[in-house]
């Protein structure tokens, strides 16, 4: 084995102007600043062989970003370009920058045959914030900037393996009687079966120490997304802003915090069986509830009172792990094999009759509603109908379509990255069958693929799991699982 050298960097990407927020069907500009959003870098080499994990706070980082980063990278980064792995937190108070993904998007076809008297009317039309194509150079310049600190900030060190678990993390898929699913479903009905999926409390952790055995960085990874505040129109790194704050007073300021989503596709920081209301408002249907009870229970995860918990709560358990471990075990070597793969995956098809009753429904919303120019409620209602017919047409042409994910060793540990918002199921199989004595997982890793649904799921149907809200499907996923696992057990 080698001696490790680590290094840490972190890049302030607030903006000084206001920015369209990424993650809803409705647009929103940003008003103030709840907390601060940053690029996070963590570089590490160990013999032959390097990594660079990078957490944004952003919704996605989609195809093209990835690549403009890789593309200013190579020249000025002394290693592979491939060694680099870039992903998002999934908060939805960040952003809106110029995204090309990997296919078209079900909106690029409603565009085109709404009729001019009908076109689309953004909810933000008017207001002056931050041009896209600006965001998207903006971050791609302040990426790459973070990375290279990393790579040139690189000292001997040690580290240390953990693992915690704070309860974040929920499923937000409700199963009822007849088989179909809601994302954000109502549970307070008879109809109600079950929670879809399960949940993952648990908490991947490395902590990092200088060569002086102080305590320098955290990696944590967490099934769920940074979607507490995702309704609000504040920019907000949400949770991960809360969990640096509390870190920051207990550690001292300049403790470096990673934050990496794991596979949590149909998760939420929300608990749909004690559902509390928002405290004000919010424009997503889904979140409307005709029966709504008062319950005991968190407070409400669509604002910043639930913020403040779900931080609470992780970092008191990094905190309280880092109290328990026995500090002799620190290691400052260990093997490190990464390995990059432009996987091929299957793209996920509908049917002819699919297609023509989808064509059918965009028809009957254009004749009954002439005149009225659409908004973000008509493109949320039509959504599942537009992407049918948009993937439909693409199938004509396309019948799979190339991902970029990273396996790597690092000691006893494996880490394994995709693009996709990863239902948990699959993570679960990785886990459990990975012969790493720790799996951590990174979804939304260098690409935006969309929703990765369970054939369960896809039979439930709705947002998440409709063809419109992604590229690959349940045999995607099963192929993805395979080979991760095989690429994973052969390194140990």
């Amino acid at each position: 084995m080698s001696k490790i050298k680590m290094g840490w960097a972190k890049v302030d990407i607030t903006p000084n102007e206001k920015i369209g927020l990424s993650g809803q069907f409705y647009e929103r500009v940003s008003d103030v600043v709840e907390s601060r959003l940053y690029v996070t870098a963590f570089a590490l080499e160990s013999g032959n062989d390097q990594m660079i994990l990078v957490s944004c706070d952003i919704a996605v980082v989609a195809q093209n970003l990835n690549r403009m980063v890789k593309e200013k990278l190579e020249d000025k980064l002394p290693i592979s370009t491939d060694k680099v792995i870039l992903s998002a937190i999934h908060t939805h108070t960040s952003y809106v920058y110029q995204q090309k993904r990997t296919l078209p998007s079900a909106i690029d076809y409603l565009e085109t045959v709404l009729p001019e008297d009908m076109a689309y009317v953004s909810k933000t039309t008017g207001e002056k914030y931050m041009d896209p194509v600006d965001a998207l150079n903006f971050l791609a310049d302040k990426i790459t900037e973070a990375v290279l600190l990393a790579w040139e900030n690189r000292k001997e060190g040690y580290y240390q393996c953990a693992f915690g678990r704070a309860a974040v993390g929920m499923c937000r898929r409700v199963s009822y009687d007849d088989g179909s699913a809601r994302m954000w479903g109502e549970t307070n009905l008879a109809n109600f079966d079950a929670l879809e999926g399960g949940n993952d409390s648990g908490i991947e952790l490395i902590y990092t120490f200088d060569k002086d055995k102080n305590l320098n960085g955290v990696i944590a990874n967490i099934a769920c997304p940074a979607q507490v505040v995702e309704q609000r129109s504040f920019i907000s790194s949400d949770y991960w802003g809360k969990v640096r704050e509390n870190l920051a007073k207990h550690f001292g300021k300049d403790i470096f915090v990673l934050g990496l989503c794991s596979a949590a596709g149909d998760q939420c920081p929300r608990d749909l069986v004690r559902w509390v209301e928002p405290e004000t408002p919010v424009d997503d249907p889904n979140i409307y509830h005709l029966y709504p009870v008062e319950r005991r229970a968190d407070p409400s995860m669509f604002d910043i009172s639930g913020l403040k918990v779900v931080g609470k709560r992780i970092s008191n358990e990094i905190i309280s792990v880092l109290e328990e471990l026995d500090l002799s075990n620190m290691k400052d070597e260990g093997v490190l094999i990464h390995e990059k793969v432009d996987m091929v995956f299957p793209l996920r098809k509908v049917t002819i009759k699919e297609y023509e009753d989808a064509v059918s429904k965009i028809e009957e919303y254009i004749a009954n509603n002439r005149g009225k120019h659409a908004n973000f409620a008509d493109n949320a209602r039509l959504y599942v109908y537009s992407g049918i017919v948009d993937r439909y047409l693409l199938q004509q042409k396309v019948n799979t379509f190339k991902e970029e994910i990273h396996i790597i060793r690092f000691d006893d540990i494996a880490i394994a990255s995709n693009p996709f918002e990863l239902f948990l199921d699959y993570g679960n199989q990785i886990r459990a069958r990975s012969k790493a004595k720790q799996t951590f997982l990174i979804q939304l890793a260098c690409g935006a693929g969309g929703y990765l649904p369970t054939e369960k799921a896809e039979k439930g149907s709705h947002y998440s799991a409709y063809v419109s809200s992604g590229t690959t499907g349940h045999v995607g996923g099963n192929l993805l699982v395979r080979e991760t696992l095989e690429r994973i057990n052969n390194k140990f």
